[in-house]
């Protein structure tokens, strides 16, 4: 347990982490791999270069201070991390290390503010923490590789079909090389997938949302190839799946992880809403509904830019079809003529409330939305104002979890 000392100097240091928190840690990130560049096989190079693994970690040490008094309350983000964690690989012999940096970020960004009081407070709360995340961590591997089906690190998978989506959107099917058994995923769960490049410099793990549900012979992802983006980097990987993986290739995979799960246990109306791939975990979650649960209603709703770069509108169309309980609609931004003609879609633009309000039959239901941020943040917003209860709203961040409230002011 945390001294009372240290608890009163941790909780003085919450303005100063609030001003300074992501200089802090980007020169701790700096330290870590200058000093460790092994561990650059376990992050996301482009999560780096964009900031957005530093302002996580920023606002983790925040949330980790203002509560150092009752860690119980930052319990679910621990556990948030952790599954990221498992997925990748992070082992308890990481954790030192770690703390032997951000000490030294702390110490390097503060300069004479960053007295030893402070700094033997922080150091002791850290121990603390890293023992949390270490404590619940081990649960995860244990029950990762002792489930039926389940595995230990990295399992070789052979992609045993590849078929193309849309313009951008290609899905991998994929099965254990070793032809063992697949082990159960929650719908909204995702696999990491690592690849060695050869000529590249570090090992790229990535993390795909499972997008069929569980108790098939494959897992099934589906990578939308970020071939425009600004930042190299950040398309490396999907780039490398589209042109460089066919059937038959073999991908390492670890076993599925992730907190954003349908709770199967609700009765109630859901309300599935996705932009752009957000819809990976969607439709996890909708063959999950429709194949288990067909006793409650589903609206399905989904936005893309237009008809072309709409994946898998014949695979829901087609569970509509079959399936009374479910209710599907689509809002593009962009049109084709092609769209126009053929009636793909059954609003233009964006999605906002006033027509959430008409398609949405039942207020009261679980919520459940993935996409890109500011999708996410005008979903947010949307929701609240409609009056919705925290406790039904449920989204999925694909990388660093950010802020949606901080988000919203950019829509």
């Amino acid at each position: 347990m945390l001294s009372a000392h240290s608890v009163q100097i941790i909780k003085s240091t919450v303005p100063v982490l609030e001003v300074h928190g992501v200089t802090i840690t980007k020169r701790f990130y700096q330290l870590l791999f200058t000093n460790h560049p092994e561990l650059m096989n376990l992050f996301n190079h482009a999560n780096q270069k964009q900031g957005r693994q530093q302002t996580a970690l920023a606002n983790a040490v925040y949330a980790a201070a203002l509560h150092i008094d009752n860690l119980a309350a930052i319990i679910p983000v621990v556990k948030q991390i952790g599954h990221k964690h498992r997925s990748l690989g992070v082992k308890p012999e990481h954790y030192p290390v770690v703390g032997t940096y951000l000490l030294m970020a702390i110490k390097d960004v503060l300069g004479e503010a960053a007295t030893d009081d402070i700094l033997n407070a922080w150091e002791e709360a850290y121990g603390i923490i890293a023992d949390a995340f270490i404590s619940i961590e081990k649960e995860m591997y244990t029950e990762a590789h002792t489930q039926a089906g389940g595995w230990e690190g990295f399992r070789a998978f052979r992609v045993e079909r590849k078929e193309k989506e849309s313009e951008v959107i290609a899905s991998f099917y994929l099965v254990p090389e070793d032809g063992g058994a697949l082990a159960s995923f929650e719908p909204g769960q995702y696999i990491s997938v690592k690849i060695d490049q050869e000529g590249a410099e570090h090992t790229q793990i990535r993390q795909y949302s499972l997008s069929d549900a569980s108790g098939k012979s494959y897992y099934r992802i589906s990578v939308k190839r970020e071939d425009g983006a600004s930042d190299r980097s950040a398309g490396q990987v999907s780039t490398y799946l589209h042109n460089h993986v066919d059937e038959g290739a073999t991908l390492w995979l670890s076993a599925p992880a992730g907190d954003f799960t349908l709770n199967t246990a609700d009765e109630r109306p859901v309300v599935l809403l996705s932009g752009g791939v957000g819809l990976t975990p969607m439709l996890s979650m909708l063959n999950t509904l429709v194949e288990r649960y067909p006793e409650r209603p589903v609206t399905f709703i989904h936005a893309a830019q237009n008809g072309d770069a709409h994946a898998m509108r014949l695979q829901v169309n087609q569970l509509a079809s079959k399936h009374p309980q479910l209710s599907v609609y689509y809002c593009y931004g962009k049109p084709t003529s092609s769209d126009y003609i053929q009636q793909h879609f059954h609003k233009e633009g964006y999605i906002d409330l006033p027509w959430l309000q008409t398609v949405i039959p039942e207020k009261n239901a679980a919520f459940y939305f993935c996409g890109p941020t500011p999708f996410m943040a005008t979903i947010n917003h949307s929701l609240r104002q409609w009056g919705i209860p925290e406790s039904d709203i449920h989204f999925e961040f694909f990388g660093p979890a950010a802020s949606l409230e901080q988000s919203t002011a950019q829509v």
